[in-house]
């Protein structure tokens, strides 16, 4: 009987959902279902009743239950009293630029929840790393790749111009508008692209090269900017966010390492801790 499998069961029935207890668990929810139905296997009896609105325990889980916390008080009781305690699990994982500090502030803290005495290192994608966040056409040949986000790009406007009052902003309309440049930023390349095609060209205000640079000139005025759709932008008050011409200006980001490494135990929990990451975005855009 794994410990895990018992602490799963532990978050199922205090939070009384599946969902819930991935959440506080930082896993997928098909990791605890997986766990739980492992355990209903080899105790030969049912634990929880789906409802609607989550689970209910069963008898048999009530009297699992006081058990299951003891055992994970008594694991960390053991850890604490043996001196240095337990190997640290080392793990290099690579950053490309302008991921969004809050998203990536939420998933570092999931895995090191998820990992047990992680000791992580954070690199440049280009650096030795065991796997790496990045843009999916960044991936090489020799690469798996588990996708995280998907962000759009949006035409990001000071609330005070009479542009921002328009739901969807033309590409002529685009024309000499006072423009914050990001460099790298393989949307916005597409989109002068498609300018340059339309004798379109937009006026440089300010160049930079990160996301997190770039909304809060936009607030104060400088200029447009071409920037994705993360939550701290969206709820800056100062900007709005426009649709530019019904053009998709989207990036998939997501976990890229070395194709035939998915049974290796430490990259299968980065896997699980970026899909769990992946499906709180989709539910999100729900």
């Amino acid at each position: 009987m794994e410990l895990r499998a018992l602490k799963y069961f532990q978050a199922v029935y205090e939070q009384g959902s599946v969902s819930g207890a991935a959440r506080q668990c930082y896993v997928s929810q098909p990791s605890i279902t997986a766990a739980i139905k492992q355990l209903e296997h080899l105790l030969e009896t049912s634990l929880f009743v789906r409802h609607a609105r989550g689970v209910l325990p069963t008898a048999a889980a009530e009297k699992l239950y006081p058990l299951a916390k003891n055992m994970s008080a008594g694991e960390q009781q053991i850890l604490n009293l043996f001196g240095e305690g337990p190997a640290p699990v080392p793990l290099r994982l690579g950053l490309m630029r302008s991921l969004g500090a809050q998203r990536m502030s939420c998933l570092l803290t999931a895995l090191t929840n998820q990992i047990e005495h992680l000791e992580l290192t954070l690199v440049d994608p280009d650096e030795p790393c065991d796997a790496r966040i990045i843009l999916s056409q960044s991936t090489t040949k020799s690469e798996a790749f588990v996708p995280i986000w998907n962000d759009h790009y949006l035409l990001a406007l000071p609330r005070s111009w009479p542009l921002a009052a328009q739901n969807q902003i033309s590409l002529e309309e685009l024309d000499g508008l006072p423009f914050i440049h990001r460099s790298p930023c393989d949307a916005l390349e597409k989109l002068k692209l498609m300018m340059a095609e339309a004798g379109v060209k937009l006026q440089h205000r300010a160049n930079i090269r990160t996301v997190e640079y770039a909304w809060p000139l936009v607030g104060a005025g400088v200029g447009a900017a071409l920037l994705p759709d993360w939550q701290e932008i969206c709820q800056a008050r100062e900007i709005v966010l426009r649709q530019v011409a019904s053009l998709d200006l989207s990036k998939r980001i997501g976990l890229a390492f070395k194709a035939g490494r998915e049974s290796d135990p430490l990259i299968a929990e980065v896997i699980d801790v970026c899909r769990a990451a992946s499906q709180s975005q989709t539910s999100a855009e729900v």
